[in-house]
């Protein structure tokens, strides 16, 4: 897809969940590719190389959360831009960002939050150019402004996003 923006990699168990992200992300010029579980996700996600990838959290063999934590854990793919889209816990929220999450985004949610959520992260990507600088914030969407830093160690996006469905840590 010649005019695409960036590649998101879209990792659900739910085809239509998947189906729903994909048409809504590819309508806005985005290249999307899908993975049914976490265990698909980590075999494609060094083919596909994506500039973002979007996680459920309850998935059969491989969660989203220990997916999250391999790719954080793996040094080709700890940079990437990580969202989990699920109606989450508070327990998994704060599990996410223990392990590097970068966003969270609530089911059910309105496509044009979910476009939103990805641009910024996939800009924020481009942005960050290894010196860690601001990340993306929401402009009247919930999302709050980042800043760079992945230590884990920033959770104040917990009280920020969540609760509007989006939350950028």
């Amino acid at each position: 897809m010649s005019g695409a923006s960036g590649r998101v990699l879209v990792v659900d168990d739910n085809k239509v969940i998947r189906q729903l992200i994909r048409v809504n992300l590819e309508l806005e010029g985005l290249e999307v590719v899908t993975a049914a579980d976490g265990a698909e996700c980590l075999d494609v996600v060094h083919q596909v190389r994506p500039d973002l990838v979007t996680l459920d959290v309850v998935m059969p063999r491989l969660d989203g959360l220990r997916t999250a934590a391999r790719l954080r854990a793996d040094p080709r793919t700890n940079h990437l831009p990580l969202a989990i889209i699920s109606a989450c816990t508070q327990y998994e929220v704060e599990s996410g960002l223990d392990v590097g999450v970068d966003a969270f985004l609530s089911k059910p949610f309105e496509p044009a939050e979910l476009v939103r959520l990805v641009k910024q992260l996939i800009q924020g990507r481009a942005g960050r150019g290894g010196q860690g600088e601001g990340g993306a914030g929401g402009e009247g969407g919930g999302g709050r402004g980042g800043d760079g830093d992945r230590g884990g160690d920033d959770d104040d996006g917990l009280a920020d996003g969540v609760a509007g469905g989006v939350s950028i840590g």
